[in-house]
């Protein structure tokens, strides 16, 4: 039996959502404030490391498609990008056929600094989770996925009523 299943058999009382939707802010706080110390010593914030993170993994892209990958509004990715940018971490081209269309992508230097870094936070990463196992990482996975599809299909169904 895992150490989650005789957790749970030890409650009281059946857990309630709410309990652990808070659970689940002050686990990605934890891991925030563990994790984000090396990468604002780099001279990044969150929003410039999901950029580059996006951009090393996916490759160069527009920049209206890189906010909803990182989960960023579009005034916040163009801030990003122009920081990233004057730092030489990253370059932009506008489109030939379309001018209002800016490709983005790592340059060279960009990668020589964000292969280490992003090297070090996934080090860091797997650190916190090192309690757990394979089985349940999957687990929480597969939950987290679930719980995400049905407050994005709410959120979806809201707006569509809503207007």
């Amino acid at each position: 039996m895992t150490e989650i299943h005789i957790l749970m058999e030890n409650r009281k009382r059946p857990p309630e959502a709410i309990h652990t939707w808070l659970i689940m802010l002050k686990t990605r706080n934890s891991i925030a404030r563990y994790a984000l110390p090396p990468i604002t010593e780099e001279g990044l914030g969150d929003s410039d490391f999901r950029v580059l993170d996006v951009l090393l993994h996916k490759g160069s892209m527009p920049v209206n498609a890189i906010g909803p990958r990182v989960d960023l509004n579009p005034g916040s990715v163009s801030v990003a990008v122009d920081r990233l940018y004057k730092k030489g971490f990253v370059s932009r081209v506008e489109s030939s056929s379309d001018r209002r269309v800016r490709t983005v992508a790592l340059t060279e230097k960009g990668r020589e600094m964000f292969v280490p870094l992003f090297r070090r936070h996934a080090a860091l990463i797997k650190r916190a989770f090192q309690d757990v196992s394979p089985e349940e990482l999957q687990q929480l996975e597969v939950v987290l996925k679930k719980v995400g599809k049905r407050a994005e299909n709410l959120e979806k169904k809201g707006r569509s009523q809503a207007g």
